[in-house]
């Protein structure tokens, strides 16, 4: 099995609610997110895919609905006032976790037609989490 990974950079903010720690608070990350796409053979070009496919299949999603955002729980109080200040908000059914946002991300890309089969978002420079098909 051969696999490209492509990196992608995005800012976001969020908290977790139902959690003791200080990430209870809102607070921002810079983030990566990498891409992995695999597929068992070479296509025409001795490509699994080129890298600007990837990018171009998740960066504009990325970018529109995650970059710069404020990520928060669907039952966050902090939804209604940050939109009534016109905020940007982007909202998930579970807390905006990095592995929320790993199996998010994972869902865009397959959605977009790419043989993903890993995405790892790195909350941090040293914390990360992985969704990755089942048998990856």
């Amino acid at each position: 099995m051969y696999s490209v990974t492509k990196r992608l950079e995005f800012c976001y903010g969020h908290r977790l609610l139902d959690y003791e720690g200080v990430c209870r608070h809102p607070h921002g990350h810079n983030a990566v997110a990498e891409i992995e796409v695999s597929a068992p053979v070479l296509d025409a070009r001795a490509m699994v895919r080129d890298f600007r496919e990837v990018d171009g299949a998740v960066r504009a999603w990325l970018d529109r609905e995650l970059d710069h955002k404020m990520i928060l729980r669907r039952d966050d109080p902090l939804v209604a006032s940050l939109r009534a200040l016109g905020e940007p908000v982007f909202v998930v059914d579970t807390n905006p976790t990095a592995e929320c946002l790993a199996r998010l991300i994972h869902e865009q890309a397959r959605a977009a037609g790419l043989p993903v089969t890993r995405v790892t978002v790195w909350e941090t420079p040293t914390s990360f989490a992985t969704y990755a098909d089942s048998g990856s």
